[in-house]
């Protein structure tokens, strides 16, 4: 079969995925396993090895990502139920004082980001943000954009969050080389972000009358008039949404988080020393690999702590300890609240797995190799092909998780006939972070959530939420084509 006619199967499988669902409202892993397996057949696949390339697709992927996302889901679940983020957040605040109090939730948004899936982030931080923006009487949106946009830029930048996993596992990206490169540039993205927020947000934008009476004091609030679907009310429910590919979102603003009187909240220091004790192990893994002699114990020993699994593995014991355990749970409540962190993640996973579904379909076709020879023509480097075409399909189709996987699937035969380096391999997932990052609009939940409890209008989402992520996902993508050269 020609380059031409698979290139035109590929086109045509991008557009099917995307028709389904944004228009038929198909769930992502339906769409990508039905939209794989028609890809199959019409680019001649034999009909006897397509169940195998499916389950070799499904295997490969699963097996390296499956156990790291349900264990960042534990950590951050315990970190949650335990009252620690909240505890973190308000021991920020604290510490940097009333006047930097937005500074102080951009840097609890970037931390607890790590283990913190974006949307339960949202849920556990927003409530303290009502707070502070009601002592201070200033408007909402001066704590909650650049804490909502720093959430999210971790969400598509850094492991263990699910698309920056399958990305490195798709395109062979060292996890250690991702976070050890991808910190420090987050965290410059993020403080650009909250420097350019802090312009954005000298402009008062029009606020959800409701919000706005809950927050500053008005007599009418949601509660108070009984609304119905409002949480708390008679009748009312939480309404959810799914993100296509990250987990539950929940659309209504949320209770404040609270902890038993009896128990004192976690420390700085303990919620801080848990969060960055996988990262460290990770970190040390990669750097025992690179310094240390091959075959010697310490670099063996490095070795299998700094394994992401492994290294994740150990902060669940210790978070179930030091935040559980040790603060009066017993054992059934402990695996209660490690069970109750899967089903929002279950869907996730699943949706990881039929990315390299797609992946493994576009190698065993020959259509890998078609699109390689075509971008290799174009004469664009890796790292700007990577950007772009992790930033259109975001676009397109609003899930940065789907926008991420489809992307390393794309890309991952020309990357691997490159010849790039294991540092240039992960800046090149980190140049798709930044493309997973921006444009975050009206075909993305995360938009809808944030606008919904920041009480934004359609308009107003678009010129706040919208242009700082576009803006960041670009500044993201400048600093790792400045890092290029050193790697």
């Amino acid at each position: 079969m020609s380059h031409t006619t698979l290139l035109l199967i590929a086109a045509a499988g991008v557009a099917t995925l995307l028709l389904l669902i944004l228009r038929a409202k198909v769930q992502p892993f339906v769409a990508l396993v039905v939209v794989s397996i028609g890809v199959a057949l019409t680019a001649g696949v034999p009909a006897a090895d397509l169940v195998k390339t499916i389950e070799d697709g499904m295997g490969s992927t699963l097996g390296h990502i499956a156990t790291i996302i349900a264990l960042g889901a534990m950590i951050g679940r315990i970190v949650e139920l335990s009252g620690g983020a909240a505890a973190f957040a308000h021991s920020l605040i604290d510490r940097f004082g009333s006047k930097r109090t937005p500074l102080a939730l951009t840097v609890a948004g970037f931390v607890l980001g790590i283990p913190v899936f974006f949307e339960v982030g949202l849920i556990i931080l927003m409530p303290i943000a009502y707070g502070v923006a009601r002592a201070s009487r200033k408007p909402l949106l001066v704590y909650a954009l650049p804490m909502g946009a720093a959430m999210l830029t971790v969400h598509a930048f850094l492991p263990p969050h699910p698309g920056a996993v399958a990305v490195a596992q798709a395109i062979g990206a060292d996890q250690g080389l991702v976070l050890l490169m991808g910190i420090p540039v987050t965290a410059v993205v993020i403080l650009l972000g909250y420097l350019i927020s802090r312009r954005m947000t000298r402009r008062e934008y029009p606020m959800d009358p409701d919000l706005h009476a809950e927050i500053y004091g008005e007599e009418t609030t949601l509660e108070a008039a009984g609304a119905p679907g409002t949480p708390g009310t008679p009748g009312g429910s939480t309404p959810q949404a799914d993100d296509g590919g990250h987990g539950t979102t929940v659309l209504t603003k949320p209770a404040p988080t609270t902890t038993t009187p009896a128990v004192r909240p976690p420390s700085f220091g303990t919620v801080l020393t848990l969060i960055v004790t996988p990262i460290l192990l990770i970190l040390a893994g990669t750097l025992g690999q690179n310094l240390l002699a091959d075959g010697s114990a310490p670099r063996a020993v490095l070795t299998v702590l700094g394994a992401p699994m492994v290294a994740l593995l150990i902060d669940v014991a210790l978070c179930a300890y030091v935040l559980g355990a040790r603060r009066g749970w017993d054992r059934a409540h402990i695996a209660s609240v490690m069970t109750s962190a899967l089903p929002p993640v279950a869907m996730v996973i699943l949706v990881a797995g039929a990315g390299g579904v797609f992946g493994k379909v576009l190698v065993a076709s020959g259509i890998g190799d078609a699109i390689a020879d075509v971008l290799d023509r174009s004469g664009l480097p890796a790292l700007v092909l990577a950007f772009l075409t992790a930033l259109a399909l975001r676009a397109a189709q609003g899930s940065a998780t789907v926008a991420l996987i489809t992307t390393a699937g794309i890309l991952a035969p020309l990357l691997q006939r490159a010849d790039l380096s294991t540092g240039q391999l992960s800046l090149v997932a980190l140049a798709m972070g930044a493309g997973g990052l921006a444009v975050s609009h009206i075909n993305d939940a995360g938009y809808w959530m944030f606008t919904k409890l920041a009480g934004l209008d359609v308009a107003s989402g678009l010129r706040t939420w919208t242009v700082l992520t576009t803006v960041m996902g670009v500044l993201g993508f400048g600093l790792t084509a400045a890092l290029w050269p050193l790697v």
